[in-house]
């Protein structure tokens, strides 16, 4: 333990106050407490690919004390990372008080150095292990049934980012017009991390034009209707824990927006996450059965997971190479389906000697999350966050 656990500093100090721990806290973090908090300890805890993360332990005037799970990230990036997953938490936590952490507030650091954004939230003991499919999906299909837009449209109030990229939400009426925003605002994204790609560019028209019309458009057509859901929108089960105490699962991390319910669960269809397995999927549609058309589930899943995957492309750079691929073949899959190109008028097919094999380290089914492994691919993802 630190020798200088002993010293206390306290709102109101015009300086970086003492490192109580290997964590300094700064007045910034502090003016979010009433005044006469104290800072009893705050150390580094935990792992995040795109932030720094602490455990905050305070006593406050009255000799409560309590402690706060605390991250923070640099620049107008970490702004968004910040106040996005502020509201993001704040609209779980208001739907289902057992879901996600009771989250307290966010702000700017006054520390030295570039401009640092935080996010402070209840401290909950949790363990890392892979979630409970029944509790899980029970819960999960329970939040997506009980909650309720406050526009009574698809979006949310502010644009909350999955991973490192900010989503394009705002309000829409129409599901198939706000997926279909949300898909050519990170396809824009992708073209400026990872290069033009024609061929991409061609499908991605086609998408646009012809398949999300049909595909989801059939979803509000013909009397039919669906119901703008609260999604966590980055659910994989790095991003929950489970309490040593009760069992409860928990989400984190949040990327949340009002949705088709089946959003949620096209990211589960990415091979890269272990939540991938096939029991998650199978329980959650047992507590919430499809939307009709049922016999086009299957291709609304793939439509979802293509905006996931071009997101990690994004997200990860050319480690993401291998993901862009596979959402180029789903792309190809759903046009063929819905809406082919005439006879010679389709991009070119990728060839097999073109295939990019996928980062043996970012693939969670092999690297469990935490891991050495897997804590040197955060740290070279945090790296390019900071560049």
């Amino acid at each position: 333990m630190s020798e200088n656990m002993d010293q206390i500093s306290q709102v109101g100090e015009e300086e970086v106050l003492p490192d109580l721990g290997d964590f300094p806290i700064d007045d910034g973090i502090l003016a979010k407490f009433p005044p006469g908090t104290q800072v009893v300890s705050a150390n580094r805890h935990g792992l995040s690919q795109w932030t720094i993360t602490a455990r905050v332990h305070v006593k406050f005037p009255d000799g409560q004390t309590n402690r706060y799970f605390l991250k923070t990230a640099k620049g107008e990036v970490g702004r968004r990372l910040m106040e996005g997953e502020f509201h993001a938490i704040s609209a779980l936590h208001n739907a289902d008080n057992l879901f996600a952490p009771k989250p307290h507030s966010w702000g700017k650091r006054n520390g030295p150095g570039p401009e640092t954004y935080f996010f402070l939230l209840q401290y909950i003991d949790m363990s890392d292990r892979f979630p409970d499919p029944n509790q899980l999906c029970r819960r999960l299909a329970q939040l997506h049934r009980k909650s309720v837009s406050p526009t009574g449209k698809f979006g949310f109030h502010i644009n909350t980012c999955q991973g490192k990229t900010q989503q394009s939400l705002g309000w829409e009426s129409s599901w198939a017009v706000l997926f279909a925003k949300m898909l050519k605002h990170i396809a824009q994204e992708d073209n400026k991390t990872n290069g033009h790609w024609e061929a991409l560019d061609q499908l991605e028209s086609r998408v646009f034009s012809h398949v999300i019309p049909k595909l989801l458009g059939a979803l509000e057509s013909d009397g039919r209707s669906i119901k703008p859901c609260l999604i966590h929108g980055d659910l994989w089960e790095a991003n929950t824990g489970t309490t040593f105490d009760t069992g409860n699962i928990y989400t984190f991390d949040a990327a949340s927006f009002y949705a088709h319910n089946e959003m949620e669960i096209g990211d589960w269809r990415c091979f890269y996450n272990n939540i991938h397995n096939k029991v998650y999927t199978r329980t959650y549609l047992k507590n919430y059965a499809p939307s009709e058309p049922k016999e086009e589930w299957d291709d609304r899943n793939r439509m979802y997971s293509i905006y996931y995957n071009i997101l990690y492309s994004v997200n990860h750079g050319s480690q993401g190479t291998s993901i862009r691929q596979i959402a180029f073949d789903d792309m190809y899959y759903l046009v063929d389906k819905f809406a082919p190109f005439p006879a010679g008028e389709g991009p070119p097919r990728i060839d097999p000697s073109q295939r990019v094999a996928f980062p043996t380290e970012a693939d969670h089914t092999t690297t469990k999350f935490g891991s050495t492994e897997s804590s040197a691919y955060a740290a070279k993802m945090r790296e390019g966050v900071r560049s």
